[in-house]
């Protein structure tokens, strides 16, 4: 077949010539943005982030034992029963989370007001300096 007295074969060739080098340099072009778009993709997907943290910063934990703690020894005589004791839960607390945090087990909820949770809250504090934290 021919088309104006030239052969189809030959117009397709000469298309296929023309068109072929600027195909082929948008390939080699796209490619590496292709192939690093992908990469990013699998990164991000593989990426391990760090678990965020759920509580109060470990020195602000500190810094709020001995805030507690200097509370609880000040108070002057006649200082209401309730405020002592919700000063002692506090405390109690902040010694829960700051033994969450560098991973000492503790027992405060367990064991009911009295000299054995007095013993466990001089434990606590001694089990916490020894993991570093500056407490009372």
């Amino acid at each position: 077949m021919d088309i104006g007295g030239v052969p189809v074969g030959n117009i397709v060739l000469v298309v296929f010539a023309v068109l072929l080098p600027s195909l082929l340099f948008w390939f080699l072009v796209r490619v590496p943005r292709f192939v690093d778009g992908i990469g990013e993709r699998y990164r991000r997907y593989r990426r391990t982030r760090s678990p965020e943290p759920t509580g109060p910063p470990i020195e602000r934990l500190a810094a709020d034992l001995r805030r507690v703690h200097r509370a609880l020894a000040d108070y002057p005589p006649g200082t209401p029963n309730v405020r002592r004791r919700a000063t002692r839960q506090a405390y109690d607390a902040l010694l829960g989370q700051a033994c969450a945090v560098v991973e000492v087990e503790h027992r405060l909820a367990e064991i009911p007001e009295g000299v054995e949770r007095d013993v466990e809250r001089l434990r606590l504090e001694e089990a916490l300096r020894t993991a570093g934290l500056t407490v009372p």
